[in-house]
C-alpha cells in the first residue's frame, strides 16, 4: 500500500452540512477501497490565488491516508463528476514527504 495525500478545494456557496456530507463521500469511498486513513485537516475557507469557475475562495481539506494505487483512479473519477469539487491534488508521498507531514501533524496537535 503506498502513502498518499489529496487535498481538494469545495465551492465556498456550499453550507456546512453540504460540505460535512461531501467530505464523509470521499472519505467513505476511499474506506471501501481498503484505506487507512491516517489523518483529516479542515483548513476551511481560503482565498484563491485566481478565480476558478468565477469564484475566489474555497474550502479547503486534506486527506492524508494508505491505500492500494488502483483506488486512486476511483477517487479522482469521482472528484471529476462532482460539482462541488472545484480543484483536488493527490500526491504520493515518499519517506521525506511522509516525515514532514507527520512533523506538521504533531505542531498542528500542539497548537490545538
Amino acid at each position: 500500500m503506498n502513502h498518499y495525500e489529496t487535498v481538494f478545494i469545495l465551492n465556498p456557496v456550499l453550507s456546512e452540512d453540504q460540505i460535512k456530507e461531501t467530505v464523509k463521500k470521499y472519505e467513505d469511498i476511499l474506506v471501501s477501497n481498503g484505506a487507512k486513513m491516517i489523518s483529516k485537516e479542515d483548513w476551511g475557507l481560503k482565498k484563491l490565488a485566481y478565480a476558478i469557475q468565477h469564484k475566489k475562495s474555497g474550502f479547503y481539506h486534506l486527506f492524508e491516508y494508505q491505500v492500494p494505487g488502483e483506488a486512486i483512479n476511483t477517487l479522482e473519477v469521482e472528484f471529476r463528476r462532482d460539482e462541488r469539487v472545484m480543484r483536488y491534488l493527490t500526491v504520493r508521498l515518499d519517506k521525506h514527504a511522509i516525515a514532514w507531514a507527520e512533523k506538521r501533524r504533531n505542531r498542528n496537535k500542539q497548537k490545538a
